[in-house]
């Protein structure tokens, strides 16, 4: 008589809400949330949302407002992290955009001409691609270290700038140009709009396309991606154009918003935050996979940190290290291990964020099911 087979059990799905907290925005998320309702108590209203001459106005869209330019160095930052490099320069290219605009706007009989303004906006845009042109013919060409080749123009980048602007700070007065950074359209400040495109582009062109998981097999291994084709050197160089190209960009909303240009001053440390960002969003800075929207919120948790410490009053000597006792919370809270070790089974490892399943088995249901497994023999 035949023993029937015992029937294989079937495996448990890990509960919604673990699946939930596995997931790789749900950290930084859940940090955003937090410091958004700890500016309650210090600013009444602060979730209200007015309407006055015709523009939204709250602190809701000034977070998003004066978070735009850090979105989107952090945004092509994430590409140049992915492929297992990094941009300490984006900063100075921030510099050179606005000292550039803003200086050929400045010399203009009339400021408020659209032609002299998008001159203007081409020249100091062209100068950050050639950064970037530079940045990754080091990287990828002659094979320096991202961080000694971006270190460059961090350093030789402002002094240029400052040589544009003579030392001085420029100041501009031209209607075209304010809409960049300080102007409204659609009762939403401009630079959102600016913003939401270029996350729109960027996505659509990495994930709708082979390009992301080109730059994803760059950033894990680049030498078997050249073995197997794909032309590591060219993906290398178009990501730090990119990179530049984002920090350019930002570099007219910053100085237009102020309508003028600080060689000195502007996007200063930038980098820092940009970086910060992107770890927040979960891109592991070895380089591989990477998460725009994670980016995005990591931009905006950093905007909303910093809106909060002046906001609670926090000393203004003391601002850099509270914000990096909280970003270093937030990579906690990312880490499986850490979360295993303090709040147990309930935040841990688990079964992961993709659909769940039963976790790993133990020693003997592993022997047994290797033992039921079929053997192949070679004769």
């Amino acid at each position: 008589m035949t023993t029937p087979p015992t029937p294989t059990p079937t495996p448990t799905p890990a509960p919604r809400w673990r699946a939930l907290t596995q997931h790789h925005l749900f950290w930084p998320v859940a940090v955003l949330v937090v410091l958004l309702l700890i500016n309650v108590p210090f600013t009444p209203g602060f979730f209200s949302i007015k309407m006055t001459d015709g523009h939204l106005y709250g602190s809701l869209v000034s977070i998003v407002l004066f978070g735009s330019p850090l979105i989107l160095v952090a945004v092509g930052m994430t590409l140049v992290i992915a492929t297992g490099g990094i941009d300490l320069s984006v900063g100075a290219v921030v510099a050179i955009t606005g000292a550039l605009t803003c200086s050929y706007i400045s010399d203009q009989a009339d400021q408020d001409s659209l032609a002299g303004v998008f001159l203007a906006m081409g020249i100091g845009l062209v100068a950050a691609v050639v950064c970037g042109l530079w940045n990754g013919f080091l990287v990828a060409r002659m094979g320096i270290q991202p961080i000694i080749a971006t270190l460059i123009i961090m350093v030789a980048g402002r002094g240029v700038a400052q040589l544009i602007t003579d030392g001085q700070i420029i100041t501009i007065n031209s209607e075209p140009y304010k809409l960049i950074g300080g102007g409204y359209w659609l009762t939403l400040p401009f630079s959102i709009f600016v913003v939401a495109a270029v996350v729109a582009i960027t996505v659509a062109l990495t994930r709708r396309t082979a390009l992301g998981l080109l730059v994803e097999s760059v950033g894990g291994n680049a030498e078997a991606s050249r073995l197997v084709g794909i032309r590591s050197t060219r993906i290398k160089i178009m990501v730090y154009v990119f990179c530049a190209l984002c920090a350019g960009i930002a570099g007219l909303m910053i100085s237009s918003n102020t309508s003028a240009a600080d060689g000195n001053n502007a996007g200063l440390w930038i980098e820092l935050d940009a970086i910060l960002a992107v770890v927040i969003g979960g891109t592991s800075l070895l380089g591989g996979r990477f998460s725009i929207g994670g980016t995005v919120v990591g931009a905006l948790v950093i905007q909303t940190l910093t809106t909060t410490i002046y906001t609670i009053g926090v000393p203004t000597q003391t601002n850099l290290v509270f914000k990096a006792a909280v970003v270093i919370v937030v990579c906690l809270l990312q880490s499986p291990k850490f979360r295993t070790k303090v709040f147990g089974g309930r935040f841990g490892s688990g079964s992961g964020a993709k659909g769940g399943g039963a976790s790993a088995g133990t020693p003997a249901d592993t022997a047994q099911s290797t033992a039921a497994a079929p053997k192949m023999e070679v004769s």
